[in-house]
């Protein structure tokens, strides 16, 4: 496919985990693509991996996403390598847990700094990139914690809720200058952060029990919703959020045996 041929995409968080997994589907597409992570050494490495595969052009640049200057640099990046931006996927994030009432101000505070202020930064960065072609598609990576709780996460729930919120204000302030702004939200992936679940086999088995489709998601589900939505074939969709979760937040599910009402075989002709 060609759907991102002429386009310009940065993806923050970009060295592994959905961030790498949208990389790769974006220039295997077609587009230029600056690769972003904290980790600069491991951007560099994924960016090689990454364009020799698929062949085309990915350029590495590190950076804290909490940190303003750091965003414009990134954004920056993509304008000096290829004067334009017109995608951005704001993938980077991260996670922490601990009971409610032990939780700590610093690590309260790192979540949020990272997960809404970081996406806040980035959102706003690409934006007046992209408000000066009066185009562009952002799609944020999420949670299904924006809704659906889970215990001993009560900051990264809060930081997921606040990143939904934000996606939709920024999609009604952006819409009239062409910059449209949705949002996926995965349950668990087999990424690193959810490795404490998903490669654990007793922690994994229990979980799998409440995920209708019984598998986790791949980065590379999550990468291809995320495609989608900054597609031209999304090109009326904004302030919109794409759930990606085999079915686990649709309710509870039971594992009780078959019990059909009294009489009910005797009814039916």
């Amino acid at each position: 496919m060609t759907r991102f041929v002429g386009k310009v995409a940065l993806v923050t968080g970009g060295a592994q985990g959905i961030g790498r997994a949208a990389a790769e589907r974006l220039v295997a597409e077609g587009a230029q693509v600056v690769l972003a992570d904290i980790d600069e050494e491991l951007a560099r490495r994924t960016a090689r991996q990454v364009a020799a595969a698929a062949g085309g052009t990915v350029v590495p640049v590190g950076g804290d996403i909490a940190q303003r200057a750091d965003v414009q640099h990134m954004v920056q990046t993509c304008l000096d390598h290829f004067g334009k931006l017109d995608v951005l996927v704001a993938n980077a994030g991260t996670a922490d847990a601990q009971p409610f009432l032990e939780i700590e101000d610093h690590r309260w505070q790192r979540i949020l700094s990272i997960n809404l202020t970081g996406t806040f930064f980035c959102v706003q960065e690409a934006a007046r990139a992209m408000a000066a072609q009066s185009r562009g598609a952002i799609v944020v990576t999420a949670s299904t914690n924006a809704f659906w709780m889970e215990s001993n996460l009560a900051a990264y729930n809060t930081s997921k809720g606040g990143v939904v919120a934000l996606v939709r204000s920024a999609a009604l302030d952006l819409a009239p200058l062409g910059i449209r702004v949705n949002a996926v939200e995965p349950s668990v992936v087999r990424t690193r952060l959810a490795s404490f679940v998903t490669e654990n086999p007793s922690e994994a088995a229990a979980y799998l029990e409440k995920i209708p489709m019984n598998r986790f998601a791949e980065p590379r589900d999550v990468a291809n919703a995320i495609l989608f939505l900054a597609s031209d074939e999304a090109a009326y969709i904004t302030g919109q959020t794409l759930i990606l979760d085999g079915g686990l937040t649709l309710g509870l599910k039971l594992n009780l045996p078959p019990s059909p009402l009294p009489g009910l075989a005797s009814e039916v002709k």
